[in-house]
């Protein structure tokens, strides 16, 4: 009895029917902000940029000379024979000029490491087996707030030989797990703030009420209250200790977020189509067809007789076939639900780049009530 009655309140608990409400909103001003820095990769084998690209070699001297390594010829020369000099071109064949991002999370403090990806901008045709040389991370506001270096990890494969080349993945990206150090933190309003702001992910005002509902069911009236349908101002306690310990109970708690809006995804490069549950069609009558033209060419040579005097001449022989397959119509009735919808098509046999095709119809004569959505 007591294992039926413990059973029933884990069922009944709010967890088990809800959405958290930290999986449906976030928290104004505490975000992850996007670094990006310029580098050099170097250790590959013969696969980076080459001689042809100026910047890589640059980049290099610029390296070079910092670590007090100079490229001049022996001796002792004058000022004006060093004025004088040609520069020296650098074969970098075994480095690669790249650009580094990563993303600070919010709350980073410095001394913690963050992944890094890098990308090529020049020629290299491969980053494996190469290091990334120290590169400073900077933010929009143009302050450096990470440095990274390290060994790349680098998934893809490119080879090459006797004219034949096998490519699998993307040889010219890679990633540096825990490649980069923070040196810099960024303030956010979360400590000092006199209230917490939750931005809804999806707006909507009858989501935003059931949150605030929620909150206030459980602390108390006038704890939040909607601002839009797309904030809540959440007042939390002034003490940090608190007020990290109140957002991990507001953001645990479960509410019933509303339906989504009928919506139709369609993707016209793949041919993919996502239909939601609420999509409804009134009364239409479709009837989708398409006509296939097939034009075969055979080319003959006419030749005349030996005595004829006649001239050789090519004559092109074409045939053209059209074809158009009787496709049947179908009717929805009003109030046509998702799965009236896909079985009708699917009886027709329509293939994914006609049932696009009846969709952008259905929305242009105003029989289907949803919002179609083209990527």
């Amino acid at each position: 009895m007591r294992i039926l009655v413990v059973g029933l309140l884990i069922f009944l608990s709010p967890a088990s029917w809800g959405d958290r409400i930290k999986d449906l909103t976030s928290v104004a001003g505490v975000r992850s902000n996007q670094l990006v820095g310029y580098g050099l990769v170097v250790g590959l084998q013969g696969t980076g940029d080459g001689a042809d690209i100026d910047f890589t070699a640059q980049t290099m001297k610029s390296i070079l000379d910092r670590l007090g390594a100079s490229l001049a010829t022996e001796g002792r020369r004058s000022d004006f024979d060093i004025s004088q000099q040609q520069p020296r071109q650098l074969d970098v064949a075994n480095a690669a000029a790249v650009l580094v991002t990563a993303e600070l999370p919010p709350f980073a403090k410095p001394g913690q490491r963050l992944d890094v990806n890098v990308s090529t901008i020049g020629k290299a045709e491969s980053l494996r087996g190469g290091n990334l040389i120290m590169t400073r991370l900077f933010g929009v506001d143009g302050e450096v707030y990470a440095l990274a270096q390290g060994p790349l990890t680098v998934t893809g494969i490119d080879a090459e030989a006797a004219g034949s080349s096998v490519s699998i993945g993307v040889p010219t990206a890679g990633r540096i797990p825990g490649g980069a150090l923070v040196e810099r933190a960024v303030e956010t309003p979360f400590g000092f703030a006199d209230n917490v702001v939750l931005n809804v992910a999806m707006p909507d005002f009858a989501t935003a009420a059931a949150i605030v509902e929620g909150i206030n069911r459980e602390f108390g009236g006038g704890t939040a209250r909607a601002i839009d349908g797309a904030s809540i101002a959440v007042q939390a306690p002034r003490d940090l200790d608190q007020r990290v310990s109140f957002m991990g109970m507001v953001g645990d708690l479960a509410v019933t977020p509303a339906d989504p809006p009928a919506r139709v995804v369609v993707n016209s490069r793949t041919g993919t189509v996502v239909i939601s549950r609420n999509v409804r069609v009134t009364a239409a009558a479709v009837n989708h067809g398409s006509i296939s033209v097939r034009i075969s060419a055979a080319n003959q040579v006419s030749q005349p007789n030996a005595f004829g005097g006649g001239d050789t001449a090519v004559i092109q022989n074409a045939d053209i076939e059209v074809e158009e397959p009787t496709v049947p119509m179908f009717l929805f009735e009003p109030g046509v639900e998702l799965r009236d919808i896909v079985d009708a098509v699917n009886t027709v046999g329509a293939k994914p780049s006609s049932l696009i095709a009846i969709l952008e119809a259905l929305k242009s004569s105003g029989s289907l009530r949803a919002e179609l959505v083209v990527i």
